[in-house]
């Protein structure tokens, strides 16, 4: 019965697509009812209402945003992300999952995050790979097999970082031809794409990019090189002309939370072609980290209303995986949404948790979801009932420690063996300093969401 119902779901959005290809703009209502037609869990359901109701919002900055995706992505690369994303991805896959998450009694990813390799072109001031062996990597074979396990538990969202995981280009795009069933997104420096590659993206249609950029010329060259900012302006710039869709990926720290958080950057984002903006604040991690760069708890406020005030006027996806930890109920690591994968294979809890108890290349993947450190943070997620501080880490550093000591977790970081002790003693007088500002947002943002005018 439930295989039927997934090939009706299907059939059904395959056929909304065939309109939507013939007209996008006037038929995108058409597929919405198509669509709405299909069985959903009741999360699921919720968002698809509401997309819908910013669709019907002429006015809105959402309903340009959508006809952005339906006139100028490529339309393969639009048809094929879309089913894959939405059905795959979305509707069957997070029930797959939820009945996944009971059978294993454990977390299943909806995104699993793996690096290639740890090679780059590049040696950014702060990268949390830096402290990898530039020589490690997943051969082909293993980074099918997670997929291939992946898609047994529900997960259909496989994203690639590294190192620079376009150093692997072309194995990336025999994984997509492999997969054709799933989404995959890679987080590039941007400095590699080339006319052949973009034709090759068009053709598998299921792949797309988070370009990292720390600002204008200036930041960016600052950690990352003088003449990269030119080069990811330039890879832009061949991406949009070919319809592949992208976003941006900015890290924001002490010296550039200005620049990153400005309505200038944030509006060049946009004509430069991207659909999405991914926030990241800096994280000292490694022998060689810069403390200093930590944003200050007036910085990372800032950020909260800017991203806040962008979503309501501008056409971009935006999200800030910290101060979002109230939309998605505090940290999504630990398999609770996400997990990584390092080039050596250590399945650690987050790209920012170099920690790990389990191997992709010893185990499978659901004896990797089911290792100690894992069951500790599912034991102990949230790590705060305030949900803007949601990182074991930047926020609830004894929070981290207690969970690496009592899972018996090693250090995945081979040239440094960072005990977490040292780890978590950079970060605890930032935590401290975070949280009555968390705490007077928090109470700020509750009284909002109960107050007449926002109900």
């Amino acid at each position: 019965m439930k295989s039927t119902k997934k090939l009706l779901s299907k059939v059904v959005l395959k056929e909304g697509i065939k309109y939507l290809e013939k007209d996008p703009i006037n038929n995108i209502s058409k597929l919405a009812d198509w669509a709405g037609k299909i069985p959903m869990l009741d999360a699921t359901r919720k968002q698809y209402e509401a997309i819908v109701k910013v669709w019907e919002d002429e006015d809105s900055n959402w309903h340009t945003f959508i006809e952005n995706l339906m006139t100028e992505i490529h339309p393969n690369i639009r048809k094929t992300i879309l089913m894959n994303f939405a059905i795959n991805a979305g509707i069957e896959g997070l029930r797959k999952i939820d009945e996944s998450k009971k059978k294993y009694d454990c977390n299943v990813p909806w995104a699993i995050l793996m690096d290639p390799t740890s090679a780059c072109n590049l040696n950014c001031i702060g990268c949390w790979a830096a402290e990898y062996e530039k020589n490690d990597s997943m051969d082909y074979d293993t980074l099918s097999s997670v997929i291939k396990q992946g898609k047994e538990l529900g997960t259909h969202m496989y994203i690639f970082s590294g190192g620079e995981p376009l150093v692997r280009r072309h194995d990336i795009i025999k994984l997509a031809k492999e997969h054709n069933d799933c989404v995959f997104l890679a987080f590039t420096n941007g400095t590699l794409f080339d006319e052949e590659y973009a034709k090759q993206l068009q053709e598998v249609g299921n792949v797309t990019f988070a370009i990292s950029i720390e600002g204008f010329e200036e930041d960016t060259d600052m950690r990352r090189g003088k003449g990269t900012y030119k080069k990811v302006i330039d890879g832009m710039d061949l991406l949009r002309d070919h319809g592949i869709p992208f976003g941006f990926s900015s890290c924001y720290h002490s010296k550039n939370e200005e620049t990153i958080s400005s309505e200038e950057y944030i509006d060049f984002m946009i004509e430069k072609g991207c659909y999405f903006g991914w926030f990241f604040t800096y994280m000292p991690l490694g022998k060689d980290a810069v403390p200093e760069l930590l944003a200050t708890p007036e910085q990372r406020k800032h950020m909260y209303y800017k991203i806040r005030e962008y979503r309501k006027t501008k056409p971009l996806f935006t999200m800030d995986f910290w101060n979002d930890g109230e939309y998605v109920n505090g940290c999504i690591a630990g398999g609770r949404n996400y997990l990584h994968i390092n080039a050596n294979g250590d399945v650690e809890p987050c790209a920012f948790i170099h920690y790990s108890t389990a191997n992709i290349k010893e185990v499978s993947l659901i004896e990797a979801l089911q290792q100690p450190l894992f069951q500790q943070y599912r034991k102990h997620q949230p790590f705060n009932e305030n949900m803007l501080r949601p990182c074991p880490l930047l926020d609830n550093p004894e929070m981290l420690k207690k969970m690496v000591q009592e899972s018996g977790a090693k250090s995945t970081q081979p040239m440094d063996r960072e005990d977490v002790v040292d780890l978590t003693n950079k970060t605890i007088e930032a935590s401290k300093e975070w949280a009555p500002v968390a705490e007077e947002l928090w109470e700020e943002s509750h009284l909002c969401m109960t107050c007449s005018n926002c109900k």
